[in-house]
Parts: C-alpha cells; sequence; structure tokens
C-alpha cells in the first residue's frame, strides 16, 4: 500500500470502469471515477513495476462531460460506474472499448463494429439484485475498495417490482447467509433467494405473498411458494429456477434475440442449430420453430431441468448436460449435416477445447454472444485463424450505468 499522492491528467477509459493515465516515470495509473481530460489529485494504492492504481483526492480540473450522479451511493458503491457520465456518452465509451480489445488482443484491423444498441430503460432495467447483508441484518453491497458490505439506503438499477419490495426486508444480525437475491418474473411474480455455505436453513418469517427459496451449493430448498418464476421474452415464456442464470434485463435479451433472427437466416440455410452454454434455453426455443434440429450444450442441472420444461413441445430438440470441452469433440465426429451455431459463454468465454473442436464441426455461421470484451477477442482471434471471418459486431448495452458491455459477434465461414 502507497500513501504518495500525485497529480496526473487523465487520458483515456479501460475495460473495467477506470479512466488512465501516466505516472512522470510513465507507468500507466488506473483511477476509478475520472474522466478522460481531467486534472486529479490521486493517493495512490498499489505500485507495481509496470503500473500503480489510485483513488481521487480532488478533481483540480473536472470535465465539462462530468454529471450528477443518481444515487447517493456512487462512488462507495462496486455496482456502478459510469453515473457521472451522461448515457449517450456512455454507449460511445462502451463501443470505443470494444473496438480497442478486439484491435489489441485479437490483433483484429478495423474490426466491423456497430452502433451500440441502448437499452430502452437507463434505470430500473434489472429483473434480478444480488444484496449481501451486512453483520448487522442490512442489505447492502460490496464497496468499491474492497470486499465488505456496506448497507443501502437506495439502488436505480433493480425493476419497480423489486424496488418497491427490497426495502421492506429486515434480518436479524450474523445470520447464516451469503447472499439475498431478488428476482420478478411475469405478473409481478417475486423470488426471494438466500445463499448460504451451509445446508441448514435459516430461520426466517416472510409475511409477503413472495416465493422464498434457500439455496445451497444449488440446491433449492423451497421455505414460501415456488422454486422457481416465468420470464417473457417476445412472447415466450421461460421457467427460471432459482440457481439458473437468465438475463438480467429482458428488454434487451429480446432485441439480441430479434438481432440474432435477422443474422440466422432461414432460407438456403442449415438444417441445424447448435446453442452451446444454452442455459434455460432461451435462443433454442426461439429458434425451434426455424429448424429442423436444435442441439443445446449446458453444465448447469438446474439450467437443464429448466430447458426440457421449457423445450417440452417440441420434438426436434435435443439437451446435452455437460461441459462443452467434453460434448462437442464428442459431437463433431457424429454431426453430418450444415449445421449454424450460437455460443453464449460465462465470462472466461470458451474453453480451448471447446472452441478447438466447435472449429472442427465447421458451423456455416457462428453467432458469439459476449459478455467480455478481452475473452471475445481472445477468441476471435483463434476462430480467424480457424478460417471464419468476422463480419459484425454488435454491442448490446444490457448494463446502463456499469463498464459491462454484452455483445454479438458473426463469423462466417
Amino acid at each position: 500500500m502507497s500513501d504518495l499522492t500525485v497529480e496526473i491528467t487523465l487520458e483515456k477509459f479501460t475495460y473495467g470502469g477506470d479512466a488512465i493515465g501516466r505516472l512522470s516515470d510513465g507507468r500507466a495509473v488506473f483511477v476509478p471515477f475520472g474522466l478522460p481530460h481531467e486534472v486529479v489529485s490521486v493517493k495512490l494504492t498499489q505500485e507495481k513495476q509496470n503500473f500503480a492504481r489510485g483513488e481521487i483526492l480532488k478533481i483540480l480540473q473536472p470535465s465539462q462531460g462530468r454529471i450528477q450522479p443518481k444515487c447517493a451511493h456512487f462512488t462507495r458503491c462496486g455496482g456502478c460506474h459510469y453515473q457521472h457520465i451522461s448515457y449517450e456518452k456512455q454507449l460511445q465509451i462502451k463501443t470505443e472499448i470494444l473496438r480497442d480489445q478486439l484491435q489489441r488482443i485479437g490483433k483484429i484491423e478495423n474490426p466491423p463494429v456497430e452502433d451500440m444498441i441502448p437499452s430502452p430503460h437507463q434505470w430500473n432495467y434489472r429483473n434480478n439484485i444480488q444484496f449481501h447483508l451486512t453483520n448487522e441484518g442490512k442489505l447492502g453491497f460490496i464497496h468499491s475498495k474492497g470486499n465488505s458490505a456496506f448497507a443501502v439506503e437506495e439502488c436505480h438499477l433493480p425493476d419497480q417490482e423489486i424496488d418497491s419490495f427490497w426495502k421492506e426486508l429486515n434480518f436479524e444480525p450474523n445470520l447464516n447467509i451469503e447472499r439475498v437475491s431478488l428476482r420478478a418474473g411475469e405478473e409481478n411474480d417475486l423470488m426471494l433467494v438466500f445463499e448460504s455455505e451451509s445446508a441448514e436453513t435459516p430461520e426466517l418469517e416472510i409475511e409477503a405473498d413472495v416465493s422464498v427459496v434457500h439455496l445451497y451449493q444449488e440446491h433449492p430448498v423451497v421455505l414460501a411458494g415456488q422454486d422457481h418464476i416465468f420470464i417473457k421474452v417476445l412472447d415466450k415464456v421461460f421457467k427460471v429456477s432459482a440457481a439458473s442464470f437468465f438475463q438480467v434485463n429482458t428488454k434487451m435479451a429480446e432485441k439480441m434475440a430479434e438481432h440474432l433472427m435477422t443474422q440466422l437466416p432461414m432460407t438456403n440455410q442449415p438444417t441445424a442449430l447448435l446453442d452451446i452454454y444454452c442455459g434455460v434455453g432461451l435462443f433454442s426455443k426461439i429458434f425451434a420453430n426455424q429448424y429442423a434440429k436444435v442441439i443445446g450444450i449446458e453444465s448447469s442441472p438446474s439450467a437443464c431441468e429448466d430447458f426440457v420444461f421449457n423445450l417440452d413441445e417440441f420434438d426436434n430438440v435435443d439437451l446435452y448436460e455437460g461441459a462443452a470441452e467434453s460434448i462437442l469433440p464428442i459431437l463433431s465426429t457424429q454431426l453430418n449435416q450444415p449445421i449454424n451455431c450460437i455460443v453464449d459463454p460465462p465470462r472466461a468465454g470458451i474453453e480451448k477445447r471447446a472452441l478447438d473442436a466447435l472449429i472442427n464441426i465447421k458451423p456455416q455461421i457462428i453467432a458469439y454472444v459476449s459478455c467480455d470484451p478481452a475473452t471475445l477477442a481472445r477468441d476471435a482471434a483463434r476462430l480467424i485463424r480457424g478460417g471464419y471471418a468476422l463480419k459484425q459486431v454488435t454491442p448490446f448495452d444490457l448494463f446502463p450505468q456499469t463498464y459491462h458491455i454484452e455483445s454479438i459477434s458473426i463469423f462466417h465461414l
């Protein structure tokens, strides 16, 4: 830990929410909540041989683009990074960061990055919010400077149903609960999920008409109501269980699905669709009527159960439960019809063995849904070396006010 205070001029944004400046010795210094061209007094909090990290003590020359944050917890809370920037500027920043990552990490000259698709709602867009409990039993978020939780009185990201409910929750101090999540579904349904590292179910009194689930190592124990909710996307209803992942911005999930429908046209196209990291079946269900065969691959047991429920009406859908890197090499020896592919990996991107097997399968079109531009850039370079051409990258702002960047890249063989 360093206590050195320096004055620097910030230059540009980097992926992760920080602005970057230079120390007198040329080292980059990463500074949260700053803006390019601002002159700031910074306390260095970490010094390494090639870079440093710091926090703003005082803004000596503010940027004309700086605006008043909406939330009183901004800069203390680690959830939002861009509330001090207009929404239009946020879209530009993220688009440029995505382009930069593809160029620097993927070594892709002039990557075909489109303008970012904005979220219809800049605030109150999340259908799922996760809290941590303070020692006093208050709902809180992780501090931007560390791993401790602090109590919060407001948050402008969850949708209206969640926002009107969470402030009514009260807990006893020192409960054995790691996280508290709230999920909103159809017809104003709410599901309250407690996650803990103990199989012992906490004793709680919940008077509200909500589903309550205790989750231990992805094993749900229903305390009230159901262990799932239903979420509608493009008039299709999806069962989402307590341990299953689903996109947190429902309106933007619809825009992504509509975009994929334009990029995977059905005239003279392959007869099979491979949906890797398929989750509860969002894209599989949307495309099931358009392909002779849909093949899903998913490792989460909870998501697989939901997938089976959500795709039950279709006879042309197969699901393989397991890791993509285990299943794809086997499928590569069995698939003989022309296929298209949707791949929606976690932040770590596509595991290398899975990516090698996918290239061996030779889908005509690969639609890569990414939530991390760095791993996207790495995987894009591998796909290009494998014979694919990157035709289009479209960013979607699923997470306004944060640095997170979702995108769909289209690769053609």
